[in-house]
């Protein structure tokens, strides 16, 4: 006699838990931890629990449930990890992780991470970066007990008397003042956010790819506009005065603001540049590299879009760095070092053996401005070499290879649209002039 087929086993579980069901289904193991993963669920009646339960049994098949409890630092982590990334990108990640993703969602479980969730995370971002809840609070400088308010009194000349210092105008004076202070609602930018939402859709990416999760419902999430560029470059008669206040602070300084403004170079490609990177003969500059401050590491790099270029200079700009490299000569015949092709252009070293450092430059240049009263910044010399090209009738092509913008200009046509548009105005004046009617001869 034939034996009867043996029965299936029955996935899952249904019992009776008080006035309820409870349905219970093994979904797998964790990629991460090895641990078991449940689906879990109730119902009022039994037929409602194998409805739950056949919905379940259907998740598992078409696997579209989250097949770990990682949470979303840990696939942050494993994404950084295992992506290609440069050292600075790699540093800026890690830096709005830690300070902005972690202590909100780095906790959640990857298949509690929802659509509604990210955005409204994003909108408490851009109403307030430290994410408060309205109430006036105040940000203390440390943690513990302290003293809100630390005056550290500037010494005056000489041995202060037994009786402690004198009493004097703290602010006169210069003293330093430490307070802490009441807070005050500061939004993060839509780009700072636009960045966040890049580095949490990318993770989740990285985990659907890994098999994590099925879905990724950051893509669905709605993030802030990106912001329109809007540069800002000093007047012409502003460069001229800001040209004139670097060379009183010294003849180096003078030509690394005199660079800047006429070749429209990033800050990491002008402090890159070394000697052999200079052909005076020929009047060109070759960038090759980007010189940048990674948590406190000195490091050389590709430039932004890892292509060299080849800039030709002005006759002045040519003699200005000849005088340059005279002093340079100079510099090191006083400590007996032969020079080297192999030093940099600017440094504050006599044998320029290394860099200038990127965040002095730009607060030295910025307290230049401050003295001229000049509301500027280092970046905006490079906004000016662009639109001083662009204004002047310069291809848009030419002036992109200049600036080392990829895309053949479409980079520089979204940053500069504007000037562009002023341009194209005055192409339509030209055809219009040379079509219109010429008053007859009398």
């Amino acid at each position: 006699m034939p034996k009867d087929p043996p029965k299936r086993r029955q996935q899952g579980m249904i019992r009776r838990r008080g006035n309820s069901y409870q349905v219970v289904l093994f979904s797998g193991r964790d990629p991460v931890s090895g641990r078991k993963i449940y689906l879990r669920g109730s119902r009022p009646s039994r037929t409602e629990a194998e409805q739950l339960l056949k919905k379940f049994v259907g998740q598992v098949a078409a696997q579209r449930h989250a097949t770990t409890r990682a949470s979303l630092r840990t696939t942050i982590e494993a994404w950084l990890g295992t992506h290609e990334l440069e050292e600075s990108t790699r540093a800026t990640y890690v830096g709005y992780a830690a300070k902005h993703i972690y202590p909100v969602v780095g906790d959640h479980p990857l298949g509690k991470i929802t659509t509604h969730g990210l955005e409204r995370f994003y909108a408490e971002l851009r109403r307030c970066g430290a994410r408060c809840d309205g109430r006036p609070y105040v940000e203390h400088r440390i943690d513990g007990p302290h003293e809100c308010r630390e005056v550290r009194h500037k010494r005056p000349p000489g041995r202060p008397p037994a009786s402690g210092y004198p009493e004097h105008d703290c602010a006169e004076r210069g003293c330093a003042v430490s307070e802490c202070r009441e807070h005050v609602c500061r939004p993060l930018a839509a780009a700072t956010v636009r960045k966040i939402h890049f580095i949490i859709r990318a993770a989740l990416t990285a985990a659907e790819r890994w098999e994590w999760i099925s879905s990724n419902l950051a893509e669905l999430a709605r993030i802030p506009r990106a912001p329109v560029p809007d540069p800002d470059p000093p007047t012409s008669a502003e460069a001229a005065v800001l040209v004139a206040a670097a060379r009183e602070e010294g003849a180096d300084w003078g030509v690394l603001v005199w660079v800047v403004m006429v070749t429209g170079l990033r800050r990491a490609e002008l402090l890159a540049l070394r000697w052999s990177d200079v052909d005076l003969d020929s009047s060109v500059l070759y960038v090759r590299r980007n010189h940048v401050r990674v948590v406190g590491k000195s490091i050389e790099k590709d430039t932004k879009t890892h292509r060299a270029r080849r800039l030709a200079v002005d006759s002045e700009t040519v003699e200005l760095l000849r005088e340059h490299w005279a002093r340079y000569e100079e510099r090191c015949r006083q400590v007996g070092v032969k020079p080297t092709s192999a030093a940099y252009l600017f440094s504050y070293s006599p044998t320029n053996e290394k860099p200038c450092d990127p965040s002095g430059v730009t607060h030295r240049y910025g307290r230049m401005c401050e003295r001229v009263g000049i509301d500027s910044h280092l970046h905006a010399l490079r906004h000016y070499s662009a639109t001083e090209l662009l204004t002047a009738g310069v291809d848009l092509r030419t002036v992109a290879g200049r600036l080392g913008h990829g895309g053949g200009g479409a980079t520089t046509l979204r940053v500069y649209a504007a000037w562009v548009a002023n341009e194209d105005r005055r192409a339509a004046e030209i055809v219009a002039r040379r079509v219109r009617p010429q008053p007859p001869e009398v």
